[in-house]
């Protein structure tokens, strides 16, 4: 990978980071399980982090908080923070992740700890109201060298983006790369934002010339 290139995906942190969330910290995990439901709901990257933003400054991103609040509060902050598209579905879904962590395991990290194996981690991640394959991969994804099960497949849209920047599957073994490639998929490529993208003048195969 050439250097200049190097530098600008350097650049573009993982919506973790992004967000102030230390995956290291056990209570951070939880919230950024919050974030990759939000991420991956059907509203843009920028209204999900905005919206989490506006989760945390209500104190909504632990399970007992979320339980506590309710389904007409999480709609009402979820709408706060511009989640508006589909605020009454994923209200559902947070509520329901957070009820049923604490019922079935009492937190995300005995979740983590019962399940046998990267496999059986996906599937339990997945019994959860709306959570499917992508919010899981986005989950896992930042989680790699964190939780030791935590093995998801590359990201089909860093490949992709990786494939219009010239880049091989080898260079998306840092995981760093990965995320950043996630970023540019996300953030420019699917809204065709391709004159502010960061890597413009990298793509073989932009949207807008």
């Amino acid at each position: 990978m050439e250097a200049a290139l190097q530098k600008k995906l350097s650049d573009l942190p993982g919506y973790a980071q992004e967000l102030g969330l230390d995956l290291q910290n056990r209570d951070d995990r939880f919230g950024w399980f919050v974030a990759a439901v939000l991420l991956t709901g059907g509203e843009s990257a920028q209204i999900a982090k905005d919206t989490y933003r506006t989760l945390r400054s209500k104190g909504l991103v632990t399970p007992e908080a979320i339980i506590e609040a309710g389904w007409d509060r999480l709609v009402e902050v979820l709408d706060a923070g511009g989640y508006v598209v589909y605020d009454f579905a994923t209200a559902s879904k947070i509520l329901d992740i957070a009820s049923k962590i604490k019922e079935r395991y009492g937190s995300l990290e005995d979740l983590y700890s019962q399940a046998k194996n990267e496999r059986d981690l996906v599937k339990r991640l997945q019994e959860f109201k709306g959570v499917g394959p992508t919010t899981v991969n986005t989950f896992l994804r930042e989680l790699k060298g964190i939780w030791e099960k935590a093995k998801p497949d590359l990201s089909p849209v860093a490949m992709e983006v990786a494939s219009r920047l010239g880049l091989c599957e080898t260079d998306l073994e840092e995981l760093s790369t990965e995320l950043a490639l996630v970023r540019v998929g996300a953030d420019f490529c699917k809204g065709k934002q391709c004159l502010t993208c960061p890597v413009q003048g990298e793509c073989t195969s932009p949207h807008l010339r």
